[in-house]
């Protein structure tokens, strides 16, 4: 069955366009999801890297360089970067952090899923373990281990793997909502987003679980997580 397949019965045009967009746009949500709830990726230790490499990690372009090597999707790409983006832009605004320190953070949002694509049975233990051969930040390294702690069974420790945690399944909710609202993130409002949250069948397979616990573990509350979300994201594309 194709992804715009189009049910049998008495769908209006309006509502085959909303499925066949979220299906197809937002695919990779529901991909994902569902492949993590079948497929075991503990990773069976909480410690990464090694200390005499602190401060050491992939520039921005050399991250990039690696994803588009390693992923071939491009909505897989896209929210990549924006992970990494809405990380970048936290640090900055709301940590007052260097600039070396902020890329470091975007770095772990670019990086968090590219071995997604390739090897989805080896996710994330190929890509730490490629950095981790290269020689790299441990703090960069645990962020990426801990992006998902009910399914890689690592625990977020420092601010960044939180933030990373927080963003991550919020991030590539919210694209979806965008993609079916006319004005996509334009007028997007809060309220909306938790709406659609509610909703079991919009996105049916994204934990909101793990969106919630993400929001409880930080002093951020799920609002403004989602505001600031909508309203950095537009501004992320691949390029």
């Amino acid at each position: 069955m194709g992804l715009c397949h189009q049910e049998p019965g008495r769908q209006s045009s309006r509502s085959r366009r909303y499925l066949c967009t979220l299906r197809s746009l937002a695919g990779i949500l529901i991909d994902m999801s569902s492949e993590q709830h079948t497929i075991s990726h503990e990773l069976g230790r909480q410690e990464f890297g090694s200390p005499e490499y602190t401060g050491v990690f992939p520039s921005r372009e050399d991250a990039i360089a690696l994803m588009k090597d390693w992923v071939e999707n491009p909505r897989l790409q896209l929210h990549m970067m924006q992970v990494g983006g809405v990380l970048k832009a936290w640090a900055e605004e709301k940590l007052s952090l260097d600039a070396s320190a902020a890329e470091k953070w975007e770095v772990a949002g670019i990086l968090h899923d590219a071995d997604w694509d390739k090897w989805p049975d080896e996710h994330c233990r190929k890509i730490i373990e490629h950095l981790e051969s290269q020689g790299c930040d441990p703090e960069l390294l645990h962020a990426i281990a801990s992006h998902s702690p009910s399914f890689f069974a690592v625990t977020p420790v420092s601010t960044l793997d939180h933030m990373l945690y927080a963003f991550d399944e919020l991030s590539g909710f919210i694209h979806a909502v965008s993609l079916v609202r006319p004005g996509g993130y334009e007028g997007m409002k809060v309220k909306s987003v938790k709406k659609k949250l509610k909703e079991k069948s919009f996105a049916a397979q994204v934990n909101r679980d793990d969106i919630h616990d993400a929001a409880s573990r930080i002093e951020t509350g799920l609002d403004e997580l989602i505001q600031f979300i909508s309203n950095h994201q537009p501004k992320i594309s691949l390029e």
